[in-house]
């Protein structure tokens, strides 16, 4: 595994944590490379928006509540475009990526187990495909860029990870939805169903960002 796709997986998955701070040593270190290689992941990290430079090292970026509205605000905007242009310029051939994106996501949810953190990884790697799948479907690069910029991996995976199997299983109708909207070239169907599904991830951010203060307001 190269250095960014290490260190970003670390992020997302959770072995490094928010606001955990990082060095080039241990970073090389741990991979067995060149400060080199390092770097350049750390630049395009940082790019992302996933970490943030100190005086020696980084640290992994912590996320506020008006973040995470921010975040997703933009993100239901574009990507309920998205999803409106796909119902209008999908092909077959971006139909079946949809379709066995949608079948992988489906059959992990209808089968799974609470706390099975590789099935969650699955869960997540699916959406993220179908997501790609209509964003791509859409024909428009310019908003490929855009939503780039603000689909913040950890924020996502987390939000699946404090997920229950009643909320996967809605999760799963707002895809079939979606796809059933782009299916039939209805621009408007698509494009409200996709703004419910961004906002139903961030509601399940904020929720659980509200119990961890309680918790810790309870421990001060």
């Amino acid at each position: 595994m190269n250095a960014y796709n290490y260190i970003k997986e670390g992020i997302t998955q959770g072995k490094f944590a928010p606001g955990m701070r990082l060095t080039e040593e241990y970073l090389a270190k741990e991979l067995d490379l060149s400060r080199t290689p390092i770097r350049e992941a750390i630049k395009e990290l940082k790019s992302e928006g996933l970490i943030i430079p100190q005086k020696r090292g980084i640290r992994v970026r912590e996320f506020t509540k008006e973040d995470i509205r921010q975040i997703y605000d933009l993100r239901t905007l574009l990507e309920g475009y998205a999803a409106s242009q796909a119902a209008l310029h999908r092909t077959e051939e971006d139909l079946e990526v949809l379709r066995a994106a949608n079948n992988v996501y489906e059959d992990n949810i209808l089968n799974y187990e609470e706390d099975n953190f590789d099935q969650i990884i699955e869960i997540v790697e699916a959406n993220q495909r179908f997501h790609e799948g209509f964003i791509s479907a859409s024909k428009n690069e310019h908003i490929k860029f855009h939503i780039s910029k603000v689909v913040v991996v950890p924020i996502i995976f987390r939000s699946f990870y404090w997920y229950n199997h009643e909320k996967l299983k809605r999760s799963l109708d707002y895809h079939n939805i979606i796809l059933t909207a782009i299916e039939n070239q209805d621009p408007e169907r698509a494009r409200i169903a996709a703004h419910e599904h961004i906002y139903q991830g961030r509601d399940q951010v904020l929720s659980q960002m509200e119990k961890f203060s309680e918790s810790e307001e309870e421990n001060e």
